[in-house]
């Protein structure tokens, strides 16, 4: 079966900014890696005299097929000086949801991870419009930037371990969840670990701390980068035991279990995440995968 998918240019999808802008609010903060739609962070660029599209995608790291996708002044390949060009984050095209479709329709149509296509355009529930990070039209290019298949992983995984001292229950799962009190859809980028409040929280490898403060629904966070381009990601905490920059233990305790931000599951428990730096920035992992209890 074929779906009536249509890649909008810019301009003819609505008649301004603006406009575009109150589509992509995010409407949940259910799934805690939501970020600003990637519609609301789009650029604004007035061509300047010698300037070409191959030259002014350069300069934002981007391919040219975007830039003329994403702007029907674009001629034949070519600008003029004063032309106000609209620039989006990353490569990719912006696509109208039929009313009868769902987001989930054009993520598969376009073969991209349904969680990555989630998360770039702010966690919304029914988006009328979405940015997909594929450029039609380019079948390969160092370039372009591919959103992975879902039975893509990281390289071989050189981090194991497991973030408390004993092996406990899973509250909440990683992926697709039902959010038992709204009964909305949403994606869970970690897992919950069950465990009492107090109960010491312990890096997964060794690594540096990035971040240890308060961040929004996660609530008292501690981030740790490893190698590898891998992230650990220790959530709800009690209390923080780390600082910005040190270096850290495999197992070294880093905070305790607590409740603070917005916890997914009503059980006291760890929410935890392993990421990995790939082509569209820190992408979830199943942290199943790097458990060794």
């Amino acid at each position: 079966m074929s779906f009536p998918f249509r890649s909008m240019f810019l301009c003819s999808l609505v008649s301004t900014f603006g406009l575009i802008s109150t589509f992509l609010q995010p409407e949940s903060a259910n799934a805690a890696s939501c970020q600003t739609p990637a519609l609301s962070r789009i650029q604004r660029h007035q061509v300047t005299r010698g300037e070409t599209v191959e030259s002014i995608a350069q300069g934002y790291k981007l391919m040219p097929a975007t830039i003329i996708n994403m702007n029907p002044s674009v001629n034949n390949g070519t600008v003029a000086a004063g032309t106000q060009l609209q620039i989006p984050p990353f490569n990719g095209t912006v696509v109208e949801v039929p009313r009868e479709q769902t987001w989930r329709q054009v993520a598969a149509r376009y073969k991209v991870r349904p969680d990555t296509l989630f998360e770039i355009n702010g966690c919304q529930q029914n988006p009328r419009v979405v940015f997909v990070p594929v450029v039609p039209g380019v079948i390969a290019s160092p370039n372009r930037i591919i959103a992975a298949s879902p039975t893509q992983t990281a390289p071989s995984a050189t981090i194991t371990g497991y973030p408390l001292p004993n092996g406990t229950t899973v509250a909440l799962a990683y992926g697709w969840q039902i959010e038992p009190t709204s009964g909305k859809v949403f994606f869970h980028s970690g897992v919950d670990l069950v465990a009492p409040v107090g109960t010491s929280v312990e890096a997964i490898a060794p690594g540096i701390v990035v971040f240890a403060k308060d961040q929004g629904s996660y609530g008292k966070l501690v981030i740790i980068n490893h190698v590898g381009g891998y992230q650990s990601r220790y959530a709800q905490l009690e209390t923080i035991n780390v600082t910005l920059g040190q270096m850290i233990k495999a197992g070294e305790t880093i905070g305790t279990v607590g409740t603070t931000g917005t916890p997914t599951s009503r059980e006291p428990h760890l929410h935890f995440e392993m990421r990995f730096n790939g082509s569209l920035g820190w992408e979830a992992k199943d942290p199943k995968a790097y458990f060794t209890k």
